[in-house]
């Protein structure tokens, strides 16, 4: 069984005391100092190697225990469907950040899911999660076994030496283990054991290209306004696309990650997920997934505004509710809208939670917050992990992932939760059929439509038609492989949201960065192919420039009239985006190339030439690129890429030449 929420579980208690309570377990003893125990820092027991043949992540070679003697190393066991796992990369993130020198840690990806032993969708999950450190795919429980570990998450503390030190199981105890890596620090420092020498690492994301949509979490239609809002998850922002021509209208948020409110061009998310709409009031409601808030976006102001939430985690165990803006939530994962409440699916606290937007009041509305199946009562139930919310007007409707199953609870407060199909934490599979013999695997999205549930049967890459009266459930489009193939026999790669609108299913296909649409009537599958695509680009995080800066050798032309060649190389299988210009910005320091100081060029046919006019001394040419392109077979599957050419120029009477070439060539590594 995976670990309840905040629970920190102990293997021995003998840091209990000094650590300020049942934080960190430890390998070693303690030293008695008058009454008061004192932690020891040192490990008694040497950490076993890793197993050798696994696959590592992050890194373009395997790591050995050996090698990281004189750093402090975390093992974070864990696998990347679990909510409990997700909540501990901040807190890694932080520690990484404050130990840069003196830490490594070290993913474990011990998988719970079938899906989740492909080394490629743990690829996914790293970039999906933004994880910087080195992982393994552990997918046998090689390392598991080694350690012993019982419950995910799990966190291994290993000594300079090599020791095993002691252990955290389940989430919480960030202060604790913070305190003890600093003690340890001091303690190996004083011994003159640490090596601050960096790890050279191979990060996942420098080897995959920048999509123009990262990792959508969800979609949700409007027929009326003919309007699709997709959340944008990676790109923090929800991005507003017109139904009627697939052009993108506006995009709320920044981008950046953060917890502000403001107008579209400054408020801030962190990883949105679902979305409910208000048609009458014009007002978008957003589950800002991991800043554990939910958003209102008054679509006629402009406008983001916080209705729920503190921006911080709730830790406690069971909530009770208050005022939307007092109350910490954790994970709200998707929205469904009824009768002018808010009902979320809290993935945290394995709950459904009801808001009142007019009152802002909020409280838990069903699941006890234990984790598992168990129908009843609404205050009785268990549930697991609920990422995907509808309603039918009669009764709620959700896709509870971590027991594959699709469940309903009463909209009346008196009423039950039911289990329509699926069973339990460890059953699951690919499976059609009626009731008890149907198998999903972790389903994320689902959405009412015409007396039918579609739902985003995410690890299966399918699309399941399920009849909530028969209780049966159908393969409605996708081949269960992985990839982005459109027509009869589609291919999606773990799809998480759906909606519907003018007889269409729009699917968010999470790993595949873009927007699928299935006819209901054929079960055909296209790509939806957005327009004004260049609204698209990340503005905010192009802030810091993270594209390629490039040098070329120096150039010498005689001084006055000359020509300007700028080429731009893509790799084979990759064109130019068409409903996207590519954009180049020439500049110079030292002295102006144009009259006009500088030249922008919008969408220009490759290789482009200009005239230039320089006089003797000696320049710098600049040319600053955003390009747009996609892959030559799935024109949908598009990318951006920003690079800043720097080429020296020494004019020079005599030499006879009066041409200048300025190259880039793009590419790609994925």
């Amino acid at each position: 069984m995976r670990m309840k929420r905040i629970a920190v579980m102990l293997v021995l208690s003998l840091l209990a005391a000094t650590l300020g309570g049942p934080a960190l377990a430890s390998a070693g003893a303690t030293v008695q100092e008058g009454q008061k125990a004192m932690p020891e820092y040192e490990g008694k027991v040497n950490a076993p190697d890793f197993p050798e043949g696994l696959q590592w992540l992050n890194t373009d070679r395997p790591i050995s225990i050996r090698e990281l003697r004189g750093k402090i190393v975390l093992l974070d066991f864990w696998t990347y469907c679990c909510i409990n796992c997700m909540h501990i990369i901040p807190n890694l993130k932080k520690l990484e950040k404050k130990y840069p020198d003196e830490l490594v840690v070290i993913g474990v990806h011990s998988a719970k899911f079938t899906t989740e032993k492909e080394t490629d969708n743990i690829r996914q999950a790293i970039l999906r999660y933004e994880i910087e450190h080195p992982v393994i795919n552990d997918k046998d429980h090689r390392v598991w076994s080694e350690f012993a570990v019982r419950a995910w998450p799990t966190l291994m503390l290993i000594d300079p030496a090599g020791k095993v030190v002691g252990r955290l199981e389940g989430e919480g105890g960030f202060e604790a283990l913070d305190r003890y890596i600093s003690g340890m620090i001091a303690t190996f420092d004083a011994k003159k054991q640490i090596d601050r020498r960096p790890l050279k690492l191979a990060l996942e994301r420098h080897r995959t290209p920048t999509g123009l949509l990262a990792f959508p979490g969800k979609v949700l239609a409007d027929e009326k306004t003919q309007q699709l809002f997709v959340s944008d998850s990676n790109h923090n922002r929800v991005v507003v696309v017109s139904l009627a021509d697939n052009s993108v209208k506006e995009i709320i948020g920044a981008g950046d990650i953060g917890f502000s409110d403001g107008d579209y061009n400054s408020a801030t998310f962190n990883h949105p997920q679902g979305m409910a709409f208000d048609a009458a009031a014009n007002v978008l409601y957003v589950a800002d997934t991991e800043n554990h808030a939910l958003r209102a976006v008054d679509l006629s102001k402009r406008a983001v505004t916080t209705i729920a939430g503190t921006g911080e985690q709730s830790r406690e165990y069971v909530t009770f509710g208050g005022q939307g803006r007092q109350v910490a939530l954790n994970s709200p994962w998707d929205l469904t809208l009824h009768d002018g409440l808010l009902y979320i699916a809290m993935a945290g606290p394995h709950q459904l939670w009801r808001m009142n937007p007019k009152t802002g009041g909020i409280t838990p509305y069903a699941g006890t917050g234990r984790e598992g199946r168990m129908d009843g009562p609404l205050d009785k139930a268990a549930l697991a992990q609920p990422s995907g919310i509808t309603s039918d007007g009669k009764k709620l409707y959700f896709a509870d992932s971590e027991v594959s199953s699709v469940r309903a609870a009463d909209l009346d407060p008196s009423g039950n939760v039911t289990t329509i199909v699926g069973e339990d934490l460890f059953e699951f599979g690919d499976r059609d059929g009626h009731g008890d013999e149907v198998r999903l695997q972790h389903p994320l999205g689902v959405t009412y439509h015409d007396g039918w549930l579609y739902v985003a049967d995410t690890y299966n890459n399918k699309v399941k038609r399920v009849s909530p009266d028969k209780r049966t459930a159908e393969t409605f489009a996708g081949t269960g492989e992985s990839g982005l193939e459109d027509g009869s026999r589609a291919r999606f790669d773990e799809p998480a949201g759906l909606a519907v609108a003018g007889g269409k299913l729009y699917v968010a296909d999470t790993n595949n960065h873009a927007i699928r649409v299935v006819d209901l009537k054929t079960r055909r599958t296209e790509t939806l192919q957005l327009k004004g695509l260049e609204k698209l680009m990340p503005t905010a995080r192009s802030k810091t420039f993270a594209g390629d800066a490039v040098e070329l050798a120096a150039q010498t032309i005689e001084p006055g009239e000359a020509t300007l060649t700028i080429n731009l190389d893509l790799p084979a299988g990759y064109k130019l985006n068409a409903q996207a210009p590519t954009v180049v910005k020439i500049t110079s320091q030292g002295q102006p190339l144009f009259a006009e100081g500088e030249k922008t060029l919008r969408n220009p046919q490759f290789p482009v030439s200009l005239s230039v006019k320089l006089g003797a001394g000696d320049a710098t040419v600049k040319a600053d690129i955003v390009i747009y392109y996609c892959e030559a077979k799935k024109e949908s599957l598009c990318f951006f890429k920003e690079a800043m050419v720097s080429l020296p120029v020494r004019v020079k009477a005599g030499v006879g030449n009066r041409q200048l070439t300025a190259s880039y060539s793009l590419k790609v590594t994925n």
